[in-house]
């Protein structure tokens, strides 16, 4: 009745469907009853034969609910995601009056900034990238409000135009532009950039995601300064080539309330600035851990990270309802088609778990078994 409606993937994981719709590039997580009524729906000949099939199932549901309700889920499912933003702003040389050349991977590039509020926005994080000395960069990036749109230009060509209080989105594109320099990379390489953090034993690694607020960088700074390797903080880009995660460059970013537990591990811990950027995250150092030895390594699982005073440390599987509703929303995946179903072959052979902790030593101990048990699997 509503095949052109239908998910273009459906994935079974445990008690739950994972559904893609290409049209939004949307995953919805669903449980078999409502799966099963939606396929009903959608190879139902007609309406009628809905309503008498519903009838038979269950005698107690409003088929006229239950058939509205499906078709209001499935027209948003199936409504594009358009930036309402249309890209049409000349480049203004003189809105730069803050010059920074930083350089990663033996690359140079520039961000020019027109104010001190805008450059917090980037520079900060990666501030240890940053060099004194004349280099021509190899790409340079301007910043700057524009009729309350703050504007990212690349090589002077408008590449982003938010509205300013939506900074956050510009801060993404320019992770991804960062990404892509760093790796000489197109943005249509890349599975997805998830937010979470990536840890690294040198032969694999482990995606770090969580709520604002429940440690996960706290975590991966920690285990950084216990010999694992950082490969990523926050913005965790996967190449769909190889489902590997790549090195990014950022420092990791921690929070006033966790400045007494990492202050004894990391040197020279208060030489690094705060940063106060909005009143929510409030004050904030960025931390530069070192490089990891490889830029990239296979991703093997994925944990929940759950920070609890007081709590013993627990290793615990969950769902991948609990996982994708913390994973998606703040992440960015591919709408290519080919990548979506990439993504979800991916899921489908990656463990997922929660990690809920609070001594170090103890979990520490509890991430090292982890990659042992990868290692020799």
């Amino acid at each position: 009745m509503k095949n052109n409606l239908a998910p273009t993937y459906q994935y079974l994981f445990g008690h739950y469907w994972v559904l893609w719709y290409k049209e939004s590039n949307s995953y919805s997580i669903v449980d078999r009853d409502f799966k099963h009524l939606l396929y009903m729906y959608l190879q139902a000949p007609s309406l009628n034969k809905f309503k008498s099939g519903l009838f038979a199932v269950d005698s107690s549901l409003d088929a006229d609910t239950v058939a509205n309700n499906l078709q209001a889920y499935l027209m948003q499912c199936n409504t594009a995601q358009h930036d309402d933003t249309t890209l049409s702003a000349d480049f203004i040389a003189t809105r730069s009056n803050i010059f920074k050349t930083y350089v990663f991977n033996d690359k140079a590039f520039q961000v020019n900034f027109d104010s001190e509020l805008v450059e917090k926005t980037i520079h900060p994080s990666i501030a240890h990238l940053e060099i004194k000395e004349p280099i021509t960069p190899h790409t340079t990036y301007n910043i700057y409000v524009e009729n309350d749109q703050l504007c990212l230009f690349r090589n002077e060509t408008l590449i982003s135009m938010v509205p300013k209080r939506d900074y956050h989105l510009i801060q993404g594109k320019f992770a991804m532009e960062l990404l892509s320099f760093a790796h000489s990379k197109e943005e249509s390489d890349w599975l997805g950039t998830f937010h979470g953090s990536t840890i690294a034993d040198g032969n694999h690694s482990i995606l770090f995601i969580g709520a604002s607020g429940k440690g996960k960088s706290t975590l991966c700074a920690l285990l950084a300064t216990k010999g694992f390797e950082l490969v990523a903080d926050d913005v965790s880009p996967m190449l769909a080539s190889n489902f590997n995660i790549y090195h990014n460059p950022s420092a990791v970013s921690i929070k006033e309330g966790s400045f007494e537990l990492l202050r004894p591990l990391i040197g020279d811990f208060d030489s690094f600035p705060n940063t106060v950027f909005n009143k929510t995250k409030g004050i904030i150092k960025y931390v530069p851990c070192k490089n990891p030895i490889n830029d990239k390594y296979p991703c093997k699982a994925i944990i929940m990270v759950n920070y609890k005073k007081r709590s013993k440390t627990k290793l615990e599987s969950i769902s991948i309802k609990e996982a994708l509703e913390t994973l998606i929303p703040e992440s960015w995946l591919s709408p290519n088609p080919f990548h979506a179903k990439q993504f979800l072959d991916w899921l489908s052979q990656t463990p997922v778990y929660k990690l809920t902790y609070s001594n170090t030593e103890s979990v520490t101990r509890e991430i090292a078994n982890c990659f042992e048990q990868f290692n020799y699997h």
